[in-house]
């Protein structure tokens, strides 16, 4: 009830810390999995079905027309979608167990 005396730039800011937040959290794992090219604790089926969800986030961001959400997504399918071409690398050439 108390978010209805707020304006919508107040409600947009409170999209932009939740995505900034969310996104940020995802980056060590990212970093760490590109750079040292090893995704053998990371499930394929996992992150197969997580980046199909950012592409479904992101689609509604764009229905939405939410800054935050189609930012947040671009930059959390980026990172994810390395991370799971990487893994399929590692899968493909016998590196690891999918």
């Amino acid at each position: 009830m108390w978010l209805s005396y707020w304006n919508t730039c107040d409600q947009e800011w409170l999209g932009y810390a939740g995505a900034g937040l969310t996104t940020l959290s995802f980056v060590p794992q990212a970093l760490k999995s590109l750079l040292s090219r090893n995704t053998q604790g990371i499930s394929l089926l996992m992150y197969t079905v997580f980046v199909l969800g950012l592409c479904f986030w992101l689609a509604y961001g764009f229905v939405l027309q939410s800054v935050p959400v189609i930012v947040a997504n671009i930059i959390t399918l980026l990172l994810a979608g390395l991370i799971l071409a990487l893994k399929l690398i590692n899968v493909i050439r016998n590196h690891e167990q999918p």
